[in-house]
């Protein structure tokens, strides 16, 4: 009779804690969402558009009258967004929610409406700022996204599907960290992927902690492909991104980024292989842009960038974010595999420049119309060609065998010091005085191999 009472006992403790268990958990998720609902608006956005469709050999004109076809309609988007400054009525949200739109009104939980003014925009993060005119607002607060592990729990707060569900709150895990090319490779992308229901409308939302800090913005779904709706998997900004941006728009009106100048790619396995490498972690460097920080401080194709400013790189997604985060201006330090062996380099980042695929683009033209490629003067460069430490230029470090500059006796190696009557100190003034020095289809380069000297005329 002792033991069955024993059992009993253990029996009503064991239901007794699981049941204290649950109803904390509940609490928990309950406390989190009054704490963050009212830093949590419903954002309502509207374009007017005109109608402009009405064609002479249009089949349907005659079902409708002419004049339809020239009124206006309006456009209108549902969203989500943030209370993040109570001082200054800022309010973070996604950039597809409010551009290019006339009119944005934003609901906060108390059924107050506002018009809002949009403060910032940055298409590439996907983010926005825009700013209300109110008082006794709440804003939320920011957590730490480089803290997040996966399986910790998080809940989403937004507006999904019609403003008539403002302030829905779901629940669910970290799924993933670090999630890139889910919308666009040229977007600045490092996802948070979740499992709590995200829809349409949650867009600029919260993804909050069980302390009820921000850790993230929802920004997108993935469905079957067919659907609208939630499939289980969602992606949010995480905070430690946002803030970043956020303070750009705020006080400068823009996002400033670095630019490292280098065409990335990810170390997969074949090609890990094929290089005899133990590791699949890295940046593999494709191209370098020529007058680059990349390719001022000596880095090469076939680089594999392992970390950056003491952070392990583990793909080209990780470093592209790292360095755009970065600022310009300051020196870095960057470990590399080259042929196997590490190596360390010193970096001054600079910003990035406002179209740099252009300038890689243009560069290479005037190289394959010249027929070689000139880097700037490096250390490395001086050592491998026996060039003298005082020399200033350009230094010819790849030449085409079919060309006429190859024709006329220019190698690698050489330093092209002068272009037309203007010396040459850097990359940026070849290019520069290739334009301006050129006489009809000729250009005329002074160009020094050891210790001797002599022109060169070339045809464009």
């Amino acid at each position: 009779m002792k033991r069955y009472l024993i059992i009993f006992t253990i029996i009503l403790s064991s239901s007794w804690a699981q049941n204290s268990i649950a109803s904390q958990f509940s609490n928990t998720f309950a406390d989190v969402a009054e704490k963050v609902n009212p830093s949590v608006v419903t954002i309502l956005a509207k374009k007017e558009i005109k109608r402009n469709s009405y064609h002479r050999n249009n089949p349907f004109n005659d079902l409708f009258p002419q004049d339809n076809f020239n009124q206006n309609f309006q456009a209108r988007a549902l969203g989500s967004g943030v209370i993040v400054d109570i001082d200054n009525g800022y309010v973070l949200t996604n950039n597809h929610v409010v551009e290019n739109m006339d009119e944005i009104t934003v609901k906060l939980i108390d059924k107050r409406e506002f018009e809002a003014e949009v403060v910032g925009t940055d298409p590439k993060s996907d983010l926005a700022i825009i700013r209300i005119e109110a008082f006794d607002l709440i804003a939320v607060d920011l957590g730490d996204s480089d803290k997040l592990r996966v399986g910790e729990w998080v809940l989403a707060i937004g507006s999904p599907f019609t403003e008539n569900l403002s302030h829905t709150v779901t629940a669910g895990i970290v799924s993933a960290l670090g999630r890139s090319n889910i919308i666009s490779g040229d977007n600045y992308e490092d996802f948070i992927q979740t499992d709590s229901a995200i829809n349409p409308g949650n867009s600029g939302g919260a993804l909050v902690n069980l302390d009820g800090a921000l850790i993230g913005i929802n920004t997108a779904i993935a469905t079957g492909g067919f659907e609208r709706s939630n499939r289980g998997v969602g992606f949010a900004i995480p905070v430690n991104m946002v803030r970043k941006v956020m303070d750009d728009l705020i006080n400068e009106g823009r996002v400033i980024r670095a630019w490292l100048g280098v065409y990335i790619q990810d170390l997969d396995d074949a090609t890990a292989r094929a290089m005899g490498l133990d590791t699949r972690d890295g940046a593999l460097i494709g191209d370098v842009v020529n007058n680059s920080p990349a390719e001022k401080s000596g880095i090469e194709i076939g680089d594999i960038i392992t970390t950056f400013d003491g952070k392990n790189i583990s793909s080209s997604a990780n470093l592209k974010n790292i360095v755009s985060s970065s600022k310009p201006d300051k020196r870095y330090t960057v470990e590399l595999l080259r042929a196997g062996k590490k190596k360390k380099y010193f970096i001054t980042l600079e910003e990035l420049p406002e179209n740099p695929r252009t300038l890689a683009r243009v560069e290479s033209e005037v190289e394959s119309e010249l027929g070689f490629q000139v880097e700037d003067v490096t250390v490395q460069l001086l050592r491998e060609y026996e060039i003298s430490e005082d020399v200033e230029g350009v230094v010819v470090t790849h030449i085409d065998r079919r060309s006429e500059a190859f024709s006329a006796g220019l190698r690698p190696g050489d330093v092209i010091t002068r272009v037309g009557r203007q010396n040459v100190v850097s990359i940026k003034d070849f290019y520069k005085l290739i334009d301006s020095e050129t006489r009809g289809n000729t250009v005329l380069f002074l160009v020094k191999r050891k210790d001797i000297s002599r022109f060169l005329t070339l045809e464009m």
